[in-house]
C-alpha cells in the first residue's frame, strides 16, 4: 500500500514538503490512545534488546539525525518501533538553513541528496523538548546531534559546540558531535585530527557523564578513518558513528543531468552502502570492544542491519529508506532481524 501511495502521490510532492506533511501524523502516533495501538503492532521482540553506551535499547535499530531535527516526533518514532532517535542536528544559534529546494530524491538509486544546512530552532529549544520527553514513560533512547552554527567562524567552533553541549547534554541520553556534514562551509575541515581532538576534549568535559560520540564522513581516506578512531578512544569518547552522507556521485543509476540539477549536498541511501560498511570495519578494527560503534549509511533491509551488526556495529541507524519504505519500516526491520537470527540458530 505504501509503495502505491509513494508512487502516485508522495513522489510528486517536493521531498521536504512531503516530510513536513508526514510529521504531524508521526507525532500523533506518540500520543494516547494512538501510541498504545501503534506499540502493540510494532513493539520489538524482547530478544532484540541491546545494551550499549550504558543504556538499554529496545532494538539495535534507530533513526539517524536529520529526520527529527527539533525533537518533536521522537515519541511517535519510538511507537513505530525504533529503538533510539537521534534528534538534530541542532546548533547553539537557531538558523533557517540553506534556501529551498534543498532536498532531492534519486528514486532509481533509493537515495536522497540534501543540503539542508542544519535548519533548526536552536539548542535551547531542543533542550526544552528533550527535558519534557525524558519525563515520559514510553520513549526511545534519545540522542542529540550537535553542529556548528553557520554564523560562527570555524576558528570559534569549539566554543559554539560547548554552548550547545551545556544546553542539551544534561537532557540527552547520549551526545554526538557532527563535524562531517558537507552542507556547512568549513565544517569537514574540523575532522583533521589536530583540530578535532581539542574540540572533542572540550565538548567531553562540558558533557559531563553523558556518553559522547563523534560522527565522521565516508569520504575520509582509510588512514584518516583509523587515525580519528584511535584519537576518539584516546580522548575518552564513548563511541563513533560511521558514517554521514557523501559528496561522491559515482556509480549512480539516476540520469546524470538530473543529478547535476540537484546540485551540491550530501548523498545518502543505497549508494552509500559499501563505503559505509568499509568504514565501519576499519573503525571496529581500530577500537576496543568496549568502544561503541554505530553504523549508518545505505541501510534499508533487515539483512543490511544484520550485516552491520555482524561487522561489529553495536547499533545501526537509518533515515533515507524511511522515505521509500514508509512508516512500518522499523517494524519490518525488527521482525526481519528476529527471523534472520532464528534461521541462523537452526543452521
Amino acid at each position: 500500500m505504501y509503495a502505491l501511495i509513494f508512487r502516485t502521490v508522495l513522489s510528486r510532492l517536493d521531498p521536504e514538503t512531503a516530510h513536513h506533511a508526514a510529521m504531524p501524523v508521526i507525532r500523533m502516533l506518540g500520543l494516547p490512545p494512538f501510541a498504545s495501538i501503534a506499540r502493540a503492532v510494532t513493539r520489538p521482540a524482547a530478544e532484540l534488546r541491546t545494551e550499549a553506551l550504558g543504556l538499554t535499547f529496545a532494538s539495535p535499530f534507530g533513526v539517524a539525525a536529520g529526520f527529527d531535527k527539533n525533537a518533536v516526533a521522537a515519541r511517535g518514532l519510538g511507537a513505530l518501533g525504533f529503538g533510539h532517535v537521534e534528534i538534530g542536528t541542532v546548533t547553539a544559534i537557531a538558523q533557517e538553513g540553506n534556501p529551498r529546494p534543498r532536498l532531492f530524491r534519486l528514486v532509481a538509486d533509493r537515495a536522497l541528496i540534501n543540503r539542508m544546512g542544519f535548519n533548526n530552532r536552536g539548542a535551547a529549544a531542543a533542550a526544552d523538548r528533550l527535558a519534557r520527553l525524558r519525563r515520559r514513560r514510553h520513549r526511545p533512547v534519545l540522542g542529540a546531534n550537535i553542529g556548528k552554527s553557520r554564523v560562527v567562524d570555524v576558528a570559534d567552533a569549539t566554543a559554539d559546540y560547548v554552548t550547545s553541549t551545556r544546553l542539551v547534554a544534561p537532557v540527552a541520553d547520549y551526545l554526538v558531535v557532527n563535524v562531517s556534514s558537507p552542507n556547512t562551509p568549513g565544517l569537514r575541515g574540523l575532522q583533521a585530527v589536530e583540530t578535532l581532538r581539542p574540540l572533542l576534549e572540550a565538548v567531553r568535559e562540558a558533557a559531563g557523564s553523558t556518553p559522547l560520540l563523534v560522527k565522521i564522513a565516508p569520504d575520509l581516506d582509510d588512514d584518516e578513518v583509523t587515525a580519528i578512531a584511535a584519537m576518539a578512544v584516546d580522548a575518552g569518547l564513548a563511541g563513533l558513528i560511521a558514517t554521514n552522507t557523501t559528496i561522491s556521485r559515482s556509480a549512480l543509476r539516476t540520469d546524470a543531468a538530473r543529478v547535476d540539477a540537484a546540485g551540491a549536498g550530501g548523498l545518502s541511501g543505497a549508494p552509500l552502502r559499501e563505503r559505509s560498511l568499509a568504514v565501519l570495519r576499519l573503525v571496529r578494527a581500530a577500537v576496543p570492544e568496549s568502544f561503541c560503534v554505530v553504523a549508518a549509511g545505505g541501510v534499508e533491509t533487515a539483512a543490511d542491519v544484520q550485516e552491520r551488526l555482524d561487522a561489529g556495529a553495536d547499533l545501526v541507524q537509518g533515515y533515507t529508506a524511511f522515505v521509500y519504505r514508509g512508516p512500518l519500516w522499523a517494524r519490518e526491520i525488527n521482525r526481519g532481524l528476529v527471523a534472520l537470527r532464528r534461521d541462523a540458530r537452526r543452521a
